[in-house]
């Protein structure tokens, strides 16, 4: 059975601003977005991959994503990636912190160096954005906040101990803004994926004994896609889901 997309009139012309937007969940939060006539900006490292995305949106007659090339590593370009979309598409009154990576490693061979790369790449930039947002979502009257965590450190899983670190740090760091920001009408959730089967994770670990573990470990049967996750960051990023904070959308077919 083909899930159906909902339509929000209350995303229509609604500035959302989304990291990591040109391959895997980021790629179809966008494209989601876009065909709900959002007025989006993504950004993402890769180049080339983004502009194929803006150029693939706007073929299909929808509004044209606002793409920015940046490294969330960079504090100082992320803030002026805000600025810029905001100058633009109109100041974020949702905002998606999807940009992660989660490349595997051994405890033992952590570096500090290693460490604060990790840091940087799953867990700083979710924060500052959060905060450059925030003036404007203030002055309209509130938005909405939607970090990703992972369910990997729900289950303790290994091979990626910096990785699981951050995501539950942003579980933590979820429920502090969302109390702190309350007051002024921004929202501020968790969306919890499994496993995912973006092309990344399909080429990478989707092997045999990873079909086994899909099997034994998912209620359902079906193998989890990005338009999975799109879906569920559309509801929170709409007025249907305004009294909904603080918590964790767990979205992986029964994992956990």
């Amino acid at each position: 059975m083909e899930a159906q997309d909902a339509s929000y009139p209350s995303l229509k012309g609604r500035p959302v601003f989304i990291t990591g937007g040109a391959s895997g969940i980021g790629e179809s939060i966008v494209e989601h977005f876009a065909a709900q006539d959002a007025r989006v900006t993504f950004l993402d490292l890769q180049r080339d991959r983004g502009e194929a995305v803006a150029d693939r949106i706007a073929a299909r007659g929808l509004p044209r994503p606002l793409f920015i090339p940046c490294d969330l590593k960079d504090l100082d370009a992320l803030k002026a990636a805000v600025a810029l979309s905001a100058a633009t598409q109109g100041a974020p009154l949702a905002l998606i912190n999807n940009a992660g990576n989660d490349d595997r490693h051994k405890v033992e061979d952590v570096t500090p160096d290693y460490w604060q790369n990790r840091m940087e790449t799953n867990l700083r930039h979710q924060f500052f954005a959060a905060q450059a947002v925030r003036p404007a979502m203030k002055t309209a009257g509130g938005g909405s906040i939607i970090c990703f965590s992972s369910i990997s450190w729900f289950a303790g899983e290994a091979n990626y101990i910096a990785y699981v670190t951050a995501k539950a740090a942003i579980s933590g760091m979820t429920k502090g803004l969302a109390r702190e920001l309350g007051p002024e009408r921004i929202r501020v959730n968790a969306v919890v994926p499994g496993w995912v089967m973006t092309q990344r994770q399909i080429d990478l670990w989707l092997d045999a004994d990873g079909e086994r573990q899909i099997k034994e470990r998912q209620c359902l049967p079906d193998k989890l896609m990005p338009a999975d996750l799109a879906r569920m960051v559309l509801w929170l990023a709409a007025e249907d889901s305004r009294m909904c904070t603080a918590q964790h959308f767990v979205v992986d077919a029964g994992w956990i």
